[in-house]
């Protein structure tokens, strides 16, 4: 059989291409004689960068850019010809792994972003394209905004510079009494942006990015309310429409800033799919397995599993995926096109999972071979 392993990251225990050769590695095991394909593959968020190198080469530039403690370390930009890609996760998210950010979610602005993006213009790039997900911050992209020179009005009585701009976090927000983008207009004026993103989340509201994804960024209930009222004071200060499109509340509230920018929306894992060829490598398999660290309800609004199901469905190829935890039943997922879900700690146990995440998963893909590829 000729199989194709494509699967995201395992958030937190594994990269997409450990995790596919986690995959490729137990699925030897039982079927030696099986050729595999491995496809690591991003939705925008950790890896986008890395995936993409992957498939289209180019040069990677190293630039020194204030992290969300304030410590500087060297983020990445690939360059392809005109054309930049940055990853909002090595800025704004956990590219250490282990170490907790120590800047209350309140206080967390997306501002380095900001200045990558502005290297990349600086630098030349006429297109940038910017991997939204796996961010820690909930600011709805304001302090992107004044990285790349937005102006901001603030009430009389704010008490610092802090409490009255756009790069406070969502607790600044609501002193603000207006927001100039014009200088961001005129800034990127000529380049192309698009905003690669992993959700489908509008800026607020019950699916917005406070609500949905706010306790993964440490915020309480409370705190989720108050991050939604700060959102929806930005969007009314700037563009209500805006904030109610697809990908606006992605990054918490990244994608809105880069539609304000100017940009556009494309899911991350289109961007990353169309580079890689994945439409072409499924056509030439028997079997595609792909996988994440929770295939659950989050998965439809844009995640790997789902976009690379639909796409062997209409390649008439099944789709197994193999994932940390699986949180849908058997009819939800073949709703979506995949054929089994297994799940590496209903296998081997949430110890064994978690202790050797790699060694966990190629034994699970040992396993579900015996069933999709039985040895001769």
């Amino acid at each position: 059989m000729r199989i194709l392993v494509a699967p995201d990251k395992y958030a937190g225990t594994l990269t997409a291409v450990e995790a596919a050769e986690a995959i490729a590695a137990g699925w030897r095991r039982t079927a030696v004689h099986d050729e595999i394909d491995r496809c690591p593959l991003s939705d925008g968020g950790p890896g986008f960068v890395d995936a993409l190198h992957a498939a289209l080469g180019g040069e990677l530039v190293l630039v020194p850019v204030p992290g969300l403690d304030g410590a500087v370390e060297p983020a990445t930009i690939l360059r392809v010809g005109t054309s930049a890609y940055v990853e909002a996760a090595q800025v704004l998210g956990r590219t250490g792994g282990t170490e907790p950010v120590r800047t209350a979610p309140e206080h967390r602005s997306s501002h380095p972003l900001g200045r990558l993006i502005g290297h990349a213009v600086e630098d030349g790039a006429t297109r940038v394209v910017v991997g939204v997900g796996g961010t820690l911050t909930n600011d709805g992209g304001a302090g992107l905004l004044a990285a790349l020179g937005a102006r901001a009005q603030a009430a009389q009585d704010a008490q610092d510079a802090q409490d009255a701009g756009l790069d406070g976090g969502f607790g600044a927000l609501g002193t603000l009494t207006g927001v100039d983008l014009e200088p961001v207009r005129s800034r990127l004026a000529g380049v192309e942006l698009v905003a690669a993103t992993d959700v489908d989340n509008p800026l607020t509201g019950l699916f917005g990015a406070s609500k949905v994804f706010g306790a993964q960024k440490g915020l309480s209930e409370e705190s989720q309310l108050q991050a939604d009222a700060a959102l929806q004071h930005l969007a009314e200060l700037t563009d209500r429409v805006t904030a109610t499109l697809p990908g606006a509340g992605a990054g918490g509230g990244v994608g809105f800033a880069l539609l304000l920018a100017g940009g556009t929306r494309r899911p991350g894992l289109a961007v990353v799919a169309e580079a890689v060829g994945l439409a072409d490598r499924i056509g030439r398999a028997d079997l595609v397995l792909t996988g994440e660290g929770s295939f659950d309800a989050s998965s439809r609004g844009g995640k790997v599993p789902v976009g690379v199901a639909a796409l062997a469905g209409e390649r008439a190829r099944p789709c197994v995926v193999l994932a940390g935890r699986v949180g849908m039943g058997a009819r939800e997922h073949r709703s979506l096109g995949v054929e089994s879900a297994y799940a590496v700690v209903d296998v081997l146990g949430e110890e064994r999972a978690l202790r050797d995440p790699s060694a966990a998963l190629a034994d699970l893909a040992e396993r579900v071979a015996r069933t999709w590829s039985p040895a001769e």
